[in-house]
This record gives structure tokens, sequence and C-alpha cells, in this order.
């Protein structure tokens, strides 16, 4: 009986101390381009550094490639709760804070190494915390590259981009940035611009090196130019009150893991943005062709006008702050 009642109370203490073992807190991480990408790797690494130092307390989980949500409803389901963390293109941003727009100024930035110097700057940095009350908290700027112009004719000057139909990320900027030299822009999802590009729905888009290459938007565009006209970068943010209900040492360790993962990212994509331009080069489906610095001053003056229409959203202070990036 004793023996009967001693066995059953270890059975007892044994279910309720797997009972009382917390679940792995699961952090769903969405992204919708290919894994090769730096954004991929950084989402990767990411993960890698979570499990690896806070195994059996979060789990994360990665979904590339638009496998889970496109990025026409990855910010709903961020804040939804249904993700956890995404990064979406900074173009993203403008309806909920008006001067995130700098990013898609036309011609504003010299390189990439005069936005990372914006971004780690004061004002970049503030950005970060500009949509809190809205439910999103920024966690760090994440690059792809500069983006550079493409179609099935030549854009060597300003001129040759009218009539011309350009998809377009869902940016007001974006959509000046094109009406401003005749064009006219198409915002579409990023999952659907091969096949609108392969069809002829639209004659041209942007991207930097590693979406040319990783997505074949080569293979169905005649011309590309090196025209590093902008920055298409992202910025990793999470569910503001998700990240709030989480205990100080969890929320400690994820954004140490989030500030490795972005540095990594990031040098890939200085390391990796001359590689993918190579092997666009090498696949020879399309030409490559450079943009001289008068044909850029060119096109630089053509966008100034842009650069004006949004002064007043954005942020003529702010403005200033990034072409002082330049020097």
């Amino acid at each position: 009986m004793k023996l009967k009642f001693k066995f059953a109370l270890a059975s007892t203490v044994l279910a309720f101390g797997l009972g009382a073992q917390a679940a792995p807190i699961l952090i769903k991480y969405s992204h919708v381009v290919a894994d090769v990408t730096p954004k991929g790797q950084a989402a990767l690494k990411f993960k890698e550094l979570v499990e690896k130092r806070m195994a059996g307390k979060v789990e994360v989980q990665v979904f590339p490639n638009s496998q889970l949500f496109g990025d026409g409803k990855e910010m709903d389901a961020l804040l939804l709760g249904d993700v956890q963390i995404i990064a979406p293109s900074l173009a993203k941003f403008g309806k909920y804070a008006k001067q995130l727009q700098i990013f898609d100024l036309p011609f504003l930035f010299d390189d990439i190494h005069a936005v990372d110097r914006f971004q780690a700057s004061p004002e970049g940095q503030g950005l970060l915390k500009s949509m809190t009350k809205k439910g999103i908290m920024g966690f760090g700027y994440l690059h792809n590259g500069m983006k550079q112009l493409s179609s099935n004719t030549p854009l060597s000057m300003p001129s040759d981009a009218k009539g011309l139909k350009f998809r377009i990320q869902a940016s007001d900027v974006l959509e000046a940035q094109f009406k401003a030299v005749g064009g006219n822009p198409q915002k579409l999802a990023f999952a659907e611009v091969y096949q609108s590009l392969q069809t002829g729905v639209v004659d041209g888009t942007e991207n930097p090196w590693s979406n040319i290459y990783s997505k074949k938007f080569h293979e169905v565009q005649k011309f590309i130019m090196d025209s590093n006209h902008g920055v298409l970068d992202y910025m990793v943010i999470g569910n503001a009150k998700w990240w709030a209900g989480l205990p100080p040492d969890i929320q400690k360790g994820l954004s140490e893991a989030m500030a490795e993962s972005i540095k990594f990212g990031n040098q890939v994509a200085f390391d990796e943005d001359a590689a993918f331009r190579a092997k666009v080069i090498a696949d020879k489906t399309s030409t490559v062709m450079p943009l001289t610095q008068a044909n850029r001053a060119a096109w630089r003056t053509a966008m100034q006008p842009v650069w004006k229409k949004f002064e007043g959203e954005i942020g003529k202070d702010l403005i200033a702050a990034a072409l002082k990036a330049n020097q």
C-alpha cells in the first residue's frame, strides 16, 4: 500500500514538474525575399544566435520568399500578432511615419556609405522609435544595397523614361519619382514582379543587385543602369505589444542577437553587392550600362522637385542631415 502511494506521489510530482516547464517562446520571422539575399541571411543568423544562446527558452521560425505573408499583408500580420518580426522595405513605412519617406528620395545619397552614416546618426536612430505609438518597434536598419534602374530600353537620361511603365513599391515618393520623368508607376507586390516584367505588364523596375539576380529579373530586362539612385534598405521591426510583454532577460538576449544579425547581414550586403552584379553580367541575358557623371547630374536635377514636394512631410532638417552624410 505504501509502495503504491509512493509511486502515485512520485508520478504526480513528475507530471507536475513536466507540466510546469514552460514551452519555449515562439518567434515567427517572416520576409519576402530569398535566403541567399542579405536579409535572408540576416534572418537565419538571428535564428542561429537565439537558439544557440537561449536553447529551450526561445524558438525562431524563419519564413522566406513570402511563404507566410506577401509584402502587401505582412505589416497587418505583424500588428495583429500573427508574426512577431518582419523586415519590410523602408518604403513601406510612409503611412506610419512620414519622416521615413526620406529613404525613398531619389539621388539623395551618394552611396551606401552615406546611407550608413545617416542611419547611425542621432537623426537616423531616432527614426527607429518613430512608430512605437502605432504598435511598431524598430530594431535596426538592414542593408540590401543601392537600387539600379532596369527596363527594356536604355535609361541613360531622364527623358528615356517617358511613357514607360515602372513597377514600384507602395510609396508616394517612388510614385512621384517616376512621374517626375514622365514614367507611369505601377504598384505591385514583390512576388508579382518577375511575371509582370516577363509579360509586359510593366516595362521596368528598380532593385539592388541581390534582388535582381536572386529573383532573375535580369532574365526579363534587356538593360540595367548602374544608377545607384536610391537605397533599398529594410527596417527590422517587431510587434511593440509583444515585445513589451517579454521578460527583461529575454529582451536583452534578443536585442543582442538582433544587433549581431543585422551587423552580419549588412556585411553580407557590402561584400555581395559587387558579386551579384558580376553574376548578372556573366549570365549575358541583359546589358549593364554605366551612368556617367553628366548623366547622373541630369537625373539628380530632374529629381530635386521630388525632394521639395515631400520636404514638408519629411522635414527640412532631416533632409539636411542626410545630405550632410554625403560629406
